[in-house]
């Protein structure tokens, strides 16, 4: 398959639009779409040779339909990773159909790709919410900025890369923000590769017990910083 071109006037478009509002997703999914180059690819062939992904193709899961039944989710144990992430969602008032529909916004999911390739790339996209809970990073500026940084390590993507290195770099007055990115991505590098984890299979099981499978660690302590325009958490 062909590497996707590179966008780089693309990509610092919508990094303006991004730092004019952060809580604009859809320009994040820009960004990446736009320096993604064969990071994709090279995720996809990594993905279909491990056990779990030979058997995720076979059995064309959808993570978004499993992720979209909150009331099986909240079902499960109180301290499970499932019932943590309905938790999680409910109280940032969000779906994986809204990611979904968001990424959708930024022209991802390629109607050209082969349908094994497609159902990776909405995997991939549907866990980001997953990985939230997981690491501990809040939904807030720093957490969602640490969680790309630990995405970068895992991914290689040079789009996260860019909108990492960017918001490094506007962080230079502010040292905890740029501790936390550092600290994230070094967690990144020494975590098991997340995007090749059965998720279906651990929804079920005690946060902690996934946490210290997947090698990420504990979650951070760190002071949240919320955008202006960010919508108020459920109470």
């Amino acid at each position: 398959m062909p590497p996707q071109r590179m966008r780089p006037l693309a990509a610092f478009r919508a990094m303006r639009a991004l730092l004019r509002n952060p809580d604009e997703t859809a320009r994040v999914f820009d960004v990446i779409s736009a320096l993604g180059g064969r990071s994709g690819e090279r995720a996809f062939e990594r993905f279909r040779r491990t056990e779990t992904g030979a058997r995720v193709l076979a059995e064309q899961r959808s993570l978004l339909a499993v992720l979209s039944d909150r009331e099986r989710l909240l079902a499960l144990p109180p301290e499970s990773l499932g019932h943590r992430y309905a938790e999680f969602m409910g109280r940032e008032r969000i779906s994986a159909a809204g990611l979904a529909e968001a990424s959708l916004a930024a022209g991802n999911g390629d109607p050209t790709l082969p349908p094994e390739r497609r159902l990776f790339g909405a995997r991939l996209r549907d866990m980001h919410d997953l990985w939230h809970v997981v690491t501990g990073y809040g939904r807030d500026l720093l957490g969602e900025a640490s969680l790309l940084a630990f995405s970068y390590a895992q991914t290689r993507n040079r789009g996260i890369g860019f909108i990492v290195a960017t918001v490094f770099w506007r962080a230079r007055r502010a040292p905890e923000f740029r501790r936390m990115l550092r600290d994230a991505f070094r967690r990144g590098r020494g975590s098991a590769w997340l995007p090749g984890a059965d998720w279906e299979a651990l929804l079920a099981r005690p946060l902690e017990e996934v946490r210290a499978e997947l090698r990420v660690g504990p979650p951070p302590r760190y002071t949240e910083h919320r955008s202006s325009g960010a919508p108020a958490l459920a109470t």
